[in-house]
């Protein structure tokens, strides 16, 4: 917890003259010669918005690590889940958090969604709503500012998650209640104002919807963290599907624009807990391909990819996902 204790201390002060501006990180990263190009993605946002954001705790409880025995054959150089399975839409699903700190839950929500789908192959293809994970798991954190991946997924297991679509979609259960924002540029969305209450844990569907509240429910047979060796985690990938990874973010993350991010300046403002997809190497840099939740005008079209191999910013530490219970 003394992590997002720091995180809420930080919150309270203001961005001091002191600190590099947006467009100085970006000309220092672009001058830096390294492995990706930086943006400015940040016209009208602060720092301590973005903070709030970066709601994943990172070192807390896990499950049981999972170590996988690898086959004399060689995983491939290059994976996309997208190409992979072709016939589960969710995988290229760019969901938006809107003004919370509910990436621990969205994280969870995707892979999961993925997973089911994977799973079953394909004849089970829905949405899990992060707003019933976000609002209903008390034992998670403390929803809108920070929770555990881990328990996320173990959450997943014990009590189960409905469905729900993005925000206004009128898809599932439970959708998401909380509106997108223009987090990071100028666009059709109203902008980002400050961290939103967390939404209240109502167990029963949005009118019209059916069936009920606990038969939606999806249930997961068990979840796990994984060894941080990347060939582990590869192979996690390859066999199930995408997982839930968390990492440490540094002020340069929030002006990603293309290549293979790996951190070269700013502030730490948190953790950060996104989706796991793929791997491939760029320009001769190893990296792994990631899903945010800071909608499609961020990164890459909401992608991102991130150094792998070399745990960049911890992001190899923090893997957990799980298996679907039917």
């Amino acid at each position: 917890m003394c992590l997002l204790v720091l995180l809420l201390a930080a919150a309270s002060v203001a961005f001091t003259h002191s600190s590099p501006s947006m467009k100085e990180l970006i000309n220092i990263v672009n001058k830096s010669n390294t492995t990706w190009k930086a943006g400015l993605n940040f016209p009208n946002t602060d720092l301590i918005y973005a903070k709030s954001l970066c709601g994943a705790i990172l070192n807390g409880p896990k499950g049981p690590k999972v170590v996988h025995d690898l086959p004399d054959k060689q995983l491939p150089e290059s994976f996309d889940a997208r190409q992979q399975w072709p016939k589960c839409p969710t995988i290229q699903q760019i969901r938006d958090q809107g003004s919370c700190g509910s990436c621990w839950a969205f994280g969870a929500a995707e892979a999961i969604s993925d997973r089911l789908c994977i799973h079953s192959g394909g004849e089970i293809s829905v949405e899990i709503s992060a707003e019933d994970l976000l609002s209903c798991c008390d034992e998670c954190g403390m929803g809108c500012f920070g929770g555990f991946p881990a328990a996320a997924w173990d959450f997943w297991v014990k009590r189960g998650l409905v469905t729900g679509g993005l925000y206004d979609s009128n898809v599932g259960c439970r959708p998401y209640s909380l509106p997108p924002c223009e987090h990071h540029v100028n666009g059709t969305r109203p902008p980002c104002k400050g961290e939103q209450e967390t939404p209240k844990c109502v167990q029963r569907c949005v009118g019209g919807y059916s069936p009920s509240y606990p038969k939606d429910k999806h249930f997961g047979r068990r979840s796990y963290s994984i060894s941080e060796q990347q060939d582990q985690i590869m192979k996690e990938l390859y066999s199930y599907g995408p997982v839930e990874a968390a990492f440490t973010v540094y002020a340069d993350f929030l002006l990603y624009k293309t290549g293979v991010y790996q951190h070269v300046t700013g502030e730490m403002l948190g953790g950060h807990a996104i989706k796991l997809l793929g791997w491939g190497e760029e320009n001769g840099t190893p990296y792994w391909l990631a899903a945010n939740s800071w909608n499609s005008d961020w990164g890459d079209n909401g992608f991102f990819k991130i150094k792998r191999g070399s745990d960049e910013c911890g992001i190899e530490s923090e893997v957990v996902a799980g298996i679907p219970l039917n």
